[in-house]
């Protein structure tokens, strides 16, 4: 069992990774962060000391650079017991249609999802 979450340096990335660190926390699980495709590495590096500060098992995984795609992958690979994402602020007619990733991580994922906003 763990949680999922993917690592993005946006204000919504941030936000799904703090929840997914609390939820790893509370439920006693090790946090799995899908790093993109390219992650320059400075990024991963401090996310690492982060979690190794804070006593948090966890595990880094490489993406292919289709994250929807990574984060069902890898919950279903680690068993997860919940994947968390980001959301950003959409339009009326962008809620009629949630992001294309985020819809498709909702739809396809063996366990629940968790959306956070920053």
């Amino acid at each position: 069992m763990a949680i999922v979450v993917g690592l993005l340096s946006t204000a919504e990335g941030q936000a799904a990774l703090a929840a997914a660190k609390r939820e790893a926390r509370e439920r006693s699980v090790p946090l799995t962060v899908v790093a993109s495709k390219g992650d320059g590495g400075a990024e991963r590096q401090a996310l690492e000391e982060d979690l190794a500060a804070d006593g948090l098992p966890y595990s880094v995984v490489a993406g292919t650079g289709d994250l929807a795609d990574d984060l069902v992958r890898t919950a279903q690979e680690a068993g997860a017991e919940l994947i968390v994402v980001g959301l950003r602020r959409r339009s009326p007619v962008g809620k009629l249609i949630l992001g294309s990733g985020a819809q498709r991580i909702l739809l396809e994922a063996p366990c629940p999802v968790l959306a956070v906003k920053p």
